[in-house]
């Protein structure tokens, strides 16, 4: 999931529950509108690669490094952000078919998936 400085879905891709969201990564900063100042992410995506692809797009990435890694300059002001995409899953999971999953088919969760992110956006 991709949110604004906000705290709004923008934009989201689901992954099978054995692969990783990185490879989804690039999909999602293209439905940006335009770059951002900052790409705030997890250790998760910790990759050169991904940093590489985000400074590519004119953004600066805040993505610290992976334990046993050497340490990437990352301004911990900045990546304490990024609580604001687990705010965004913490709204969206109060809808319950978010939260258990009740929906069997991928598409059919996306579209929930959808309908609570736009529930998201239009709440006051």
């Amino acid at each position: 999931m991709i949110a604004d400085g906000a705290g709004r879905a923008v934009g989201f891709r689901l992954a099978p529950g054995q692969a990783h969201e990185l490879p989804m990564a690039k999909g999602l900063l293209a439905l940006l509108p335009a770059a951002p100042k900052w790409v705030v992410a997890d250790r998760g995506y910790a990759s050169h690669a991904f940093r590489d692809m985000v400074r590519e797009k004119g953004s600066r990435p805040a993505v610290p490094a992976k334990r046993g890694e050497a340490p990437v300059r990352c301004d911990a002001w900045i990546y304490n952000n990024r609580n604001v995409v687990e705010r965004l899953w913490a709204r969206l999971k109060e809808w319950r078919c978010v939260a258990t999953r009740y929906e069997k088919t991928a598409s059919s969760f996306a579209a929930v998936l959808a309908i609570a992110a736009t529930f998201d956006w239009i709440k006051p």
